[in-house]
């Protein structure tokens, strides 16, 4: 008699998911899990998300001082929608289109009332409250100075592919629009960049000591062009490092 057939596996092993993915998947099957009433899982999450949602929130609001109000926002959204969560994309792609949401709507909530202080003054907002994620101050303040000077939409194509590391694809799921237009959007960035960087010599900061700063590539600055930087075309500057 013919023993029967072994089942099937639910999903491959782990070990066929590459290392660069195996956390996106992992992030996912704990929103799966936090979905359906499980703390620990969405404990999990949080933690594994979070910074990646305060560094995305603050680069595309342009607001340092107020990005932990606006990731707090994201996960109160995410948190209440995670029981119709499926699953049919990555779960941080999913979280990033959410926390850009949050500050679309932080914008016209803005937009619609009186200005009750003036906070156009990036660089001084980025003195006053130092992000925690970045050791590098001098030319964190720099590159934050110079992703603000971009149009929005190409801040938010350049952090979600040179900053996050998403891939051109789920960048496109995360902003809801085609591949093409972030791969347009992240070239034009990468050009204004580094003529920002060409024609102000003078404000360019010194390198930082030891091993360098979160802002600076491994062989040059995520703004400068030297080797590794994100506007030179990779994605190994230290900037998309997470």
């Amino acid at each position: 008699m013919t023993p029967p057939a072994p089942p099937l596996p639910v999903r491959p092993p782990a070990a066929r998911v590459p290392a660069a993915r195996h956390n996106d998947v992992q992030i996912t099957d704990w929103a799966l899990a936090a979905g359906g009433g499980d703390r620990d899982a969405a404990d999990r999450f949080v933690r594994a998300t979070y910074e990646d949602v305060r560094r995305f929130v603050a680069y595309l609001s342009a607001d340092v001082p107020g990005a932990d109000d606006l990731a707090q926002e994201t996960y109160l959204r995410a948190l209440g929608g995670l029981a119709r969560f499926a699953g049919r994309s990555c779960a941080r792609t999913w979280l990033l289109s959410i926390a850009r949401r949050v500050v679309i709507d932080r914008h016209r909530t803005a937009a619609a009332r009186p200005r009750a202080a003036d906070t156009s003054d990036w660089q001084g907002a980025v003195e006053r409250v130092q992000p925690r994620h970045l050791p590098g101050f001098d030319e964190s303040v720099a590159v934050f100075d110079a992703l603000r000077r971009l149009d929005g939409t190409r801040r938010q194509a350049f952090v979600l592919t040179q900053v996050l590391g998403l891939s051109y694809e789920e960048a496109a799921d995360a902003a809801g629009c085609p591949v093409g237009t972030v791969r347009s959007r992240v070239a034009r960035a990468r050009r204004e960049l580094a003529g920002q960087w060409r024609t102000e010599p003078a404000d360019r900061p010194a390198p930082a000591g030891g091993g360098g700063s979160a802002a600076a590539g491994a062989g040059g600055s995520a703004v400068a062009g030297g080797r590794g930087s994100a506007v030179a075309g990779g994605r190994g500057s230290a900037a998309a490092a997470r």
